[in-house]
């Protein structure tokens, strides 16, 4: 339980009991409960969406509902998107491309890869909720949610983490592979939402999902040797994204 209190207090601004403190082993283990997090930020998300739709516009109530996860989260991974479009929009070779992803500044591919994904989960978020039937909407966002915090687990599994000696990077704690009976978890957190949404779609969706994630992973390996956080950021919403436009391409 510490644990998961731990990870919740690294990936979200939710308030976590004082007992908790601060635990360098807990936050090893924190990307197991990635999916987990990712189900309760959904909820929030959903939730938040359902009860502002009973009294304004679909597409107002579901700007609120992103909002939500944006406050929920910090826009932690949403940073993690932008700091990785401006490192490898704007880096030639592994130095430079980390050490502007370092930089706190938001570059132009930064501002233009954040619009662009925030625009395209508007859009889509949309469309779902006019080719879905009740509670259509509010369970892709749920799964969404989960199975993209999944699916970023991929490149972390995959590839080594390339700031194992940088005591300022923040997820240098979070860079240990999880593995075995240990995936359980994440796995069901990450799969269990899915079931809630038609099978065809879905399957598409996961489809593209774990396209997504290969093809990230495989591009993290090409052009640095390895990941950061900032990259399993940018996995986690270019996942969840995949896993919007997923559930579109066979729901009409």
């Amino acid at each position: 339980m510490r644990d998961f209190f731990v990870a919740l207090g690294f990936f979200t601004r939710l308030p976590v009991p004082a007992w908790v403190g601060h635990s360098d082993e807990g936050l090893r283990r924190a990307p197991l409960y990635w999916p987990l997090i990712g189900l309760l930020v959904g909820l929030i998300g959903a939730a938040t969406t359902e009860l502002a739709a009973l009294r304004l516009p679909v597409s107002l109530a579901l700007l609120l509902g992103i909002a939500a996860t944006l406050l929920v989260t910090g826009a932690l991974h949403e940073d993690g998107l932008a700091d990785s479009a401006d490192g490898f929009g704007g880096g030639w070779d592994k130095a430079q491309v980390l050490a502007i992803m370092k930089d706190s500044r938001i570059g132009s591919y930064g501002v233009l890869a954040l619009g662009l994904a925030l625009l395209t989960k508007f859009n889509a978020l949309l469309e779902i909720d006019a080719a879905y039937e009740p509670p259509g909407l509010a369970c892709a966002l749920v799964a969404g949610h989960a199975v993209s915090r999944m699916a970023a687990l991929w490149p972390l599994l995959a590839l080594d983490y390339v700031r194992p000696d940088d005591p300022a990077a923040r997820s240098a704690a979070v860079a240990a592979r999880p593995g075995g009976p240990a995936l359980a978890l994440p796995l069901l957190c990450g799969l269990a939402p899915c079931l809630l949404l038609p099978g065809v779609e879905t399957l598409i969706a996961l489809g593209a999902v774990a396209a997504t994630a290969f093809a990230a992973t495989a591009y993290f390996r090409r052009r640095l040797g390895g990941y950061s956080g900032d990259c399993l950021g940018a996995t986690q919403q270019l996942c969840e994204l995949a896993f919007y436009l997923g559930l579109l391409c066979s729901s009409t």
